[in-house]
């Protein structure tokens, strides 16, 4: 049961959603996360988001993710998350749920999801492809968001 509630509180809201407000021990965890987890630690973790939202209907038929994709980012994410709780952050980890509750495990979470993100963000093959999106919008529509 506990196992399940963890996962449930790690599980993509803690790596998308807004930020939670926690407290100090949650900040510490947090920290502890992001300092811990490599460059390739980070991509996995984009990688197992990826394969996740590759699931939904919407995106489903310009994303391909096979079942053996999908099935390698859960194994790599889930051992990653064990590391992290139980080895590289493990007083932090224990700190956060004993004085501040699940919330402060799944804002520590959210935040090196958010650190993963970012760094994805910035590749300059990301930022050229989202760079496109310029060419389809009017600038001088957009020019009415100055006017009073």
């Amino acid at each position: 049961m506990f196992k399940r509630t963890l996962l449930a509180a790690l599980a993509v809201p803690a790596l998308l959603s807004t930020p939670a407000h926690a407290g100090p021990h949650g900040d510490d965890l947090a920290r502890c996360l992001v300092e811990s987890t490599s460059t390739d630690d980070r991509v996995a973790l984009v990688r197992w988001m990826f394969t996740a939202v590759a699931a939904h209907p919407a995106v489903a038929s310009i994303a391909s993710v096979t079942e053996a994709e999908r099935e390698a980012a859960n194994k790599a994410t889930g051992e990653q998350f064990v590391r992290l709780l139980t080895e590289s952050c493990l007083d932090k980890a224990r700190a956060a749920l004993r004085y501040e509750g699940p919330a402060a495990l799944q804002q520590g979470f959210q935040v090196l999801g958010q650190v993963a993100a970012g760094e994805l963000f910035t590749h300059p093959n990301v930022a050229q492809a989202m760079a496109g999106l310029q060419k389809h919008t009017d600038a001088s529509k957009l020019e009415l968001l100055r006017q009073q």
